[in-house]
């Protein structure tokens, strides 16, 4: 049986790997970031678009997850991790440029920027599989949590930068015209993941026996056997399912009901980078001070409570309740991510970690789709206001999930 995934052999440049890998990552990224803020402004501005169609607009982005969450991680180890990561930006670069395409042409519908979300969302799957199998083939383990809390704080970065590029891009050039900024990025991180060694390739697990479902299988019966990542896997579920709904419904909330600018709508959305970026700079204090059990239990509470707040914001200056509500949920999700993340890989036999994140993002992140479903259709029944504020208070379930299991009764998750 195999000692290691099938990505890139360890190597002893493996700093020099990981920095080129994270740079093509943030790159990508920060575009990316961009087009969050651009597509569903396109909706909501330019094609009028409904809050149910918005929620399926967001929907589509991470239906993916349901569609090929679990495959995806059979397919990381199966396939070169160098190939199939430049591959999957390439992809991502063609279907985003085919927005600003059709809009030259007067032909961009509501359709094809479902599909274009649907398209960009199968790939993200495969890419964001990889990268969470690629750390730890370079990273010792005890530098995980510091790796791990570098790469939040650059996501964090880029969520608060770009939103707001994203907003300010919108009201100069157009929405379409915005979403070319990601086509580069794509195009960027291509370019330098190619640049990577190709890497050794390692056996598979039980190779040339089982197959595609019994390796998911073994992923499943990990994560649903484990007394501390199976309640994590539950809470985070309920963190996402909320997670959907409010990327659903901000867009809506912010331009319809707050009378939001386009550049404000950026601003305001990219303040859950700010608050993602003090979350994971402040992580590795969190667990020295409570341990990763007490960090998981109190991030999971702050999110709920910042939650709150998203619904109670007005016109003006009433929009910074909305601004601190973003920033302190981004903070206390990305605290739980960073540790529940470190934990999963520091504990999983490495022949079963590509399969076992991808289980565990089939399930939790499965839930941002249904969740910004949900909200769509919330939003249509009793309004925008009222459907964010039914979302926050269903965010409770996620911490008192946490305190249900054995998570509540140790200081560290070991």
């Amino acid at each position: 049986m195999a000692t290691r995934p099938r990505a890139e052999a360890v190597r002893p440049d493996g700093a020099g790997l990981f920095w080129r890998y994270w740079t093509a990552s943030t790159i990508s990224r920060l575009g990316s970031q961009v087009t969050t803020v651009a597509l569903p402004l396109i909706a909501v501005v330019v094609l009028h678009a409904s809050a149910f169609e918005v929620g399926l607009l967001t929907g589509a982005s991470f239906v993916a997850w349901l569609l090929i969450g679990l495959p995806a991680g059979v397919l990381v180890q199966r396939l070169p991790l160098r190939g199939l990561q430049v591959a999957m930006d390439l992809l991502r670069a063609a279907a985003v440029a085919s927005v600003p395409l059709a809009a030259a042409f007067g032909a961009l519908r509501m359709p094809q920027l479902v599909a274009v979300a649907l398209v960009v969302g199968l790939a993200n799957v495969v890419f964001d599989v990889g990268n969470s199998a690629f750390l730890p083939a370079v990273v010792p383990k005890e530098q995980l949590t510091s790796r791990n809390s570098l790469d939040s704080a650059s996501h964090a970065a880029t969520d608060l930068a770009g939103p707001s590029l994203g907003g300010v891009l919108v009201q100069l050039l157009g929405g379409a015209a915005a979403m070319l900024l990601d086509v580069v990025s794509y195009l960027a991180s291509a370019a330098l993941l190619r640049s990577l060694p190709r890497g050794e390739r390692t056996p598979g697990p039980r190779a040339g026996g089982a197959g595609m479902r019994e390796q998911i299988r073994e992923g499943w019966r990990f994560v649903a056997r484990h007394p501390l990542i199976r309640p994590c896997v539950a809470s985070a579920t309920a963190v996402n399912f909320v997670c959907g709904a409010q990327m659903a419904l901000t867009p809506v909330f912010l331009v319809r009901t707050l009378d939001a600018p386009a550049a404000a709508v950026g601003a305001l959305m990219a303040t859950s980078g700010l608050g993602s970026l003090l979350g994971a700079a402040l992580t590795p204090r969190v667990v020295s001070r409570l341990g990763g059990a007490g960090a998981v239990r109190w991030g999971a509470a702050a999110a709920a409570a910042f939650a709150v707040l998203l619904p109670l914001a007005g016109s003006g200056w009433a929009t910074l309740v909305f601004a601190v509500g973003n920033a302190g949920f981004s903070g206390g999700v990305v605290i739980f991510s960073i540790v529940t993340r470190t934990h999963r890989q520091t504990h999983t036999p490495p022949e079963l970690l590509p399969r076992v994140m991808a289980t565990v993002r089939f399930v939790s992140w499965g839930a941002i789709p249904v969740g910004a479903l949900a909200a769509g259709a919330a939003a249509s029944a009793w309004g925008t206001r009222t459907a964010l504020l039914a979302f926050a208070l269903a965010c409770v379930a996620a911490p008192a999930i946490l305190l249900a299991s054995p998570v509540r009764r140790v200081r560290e998750l070991a």
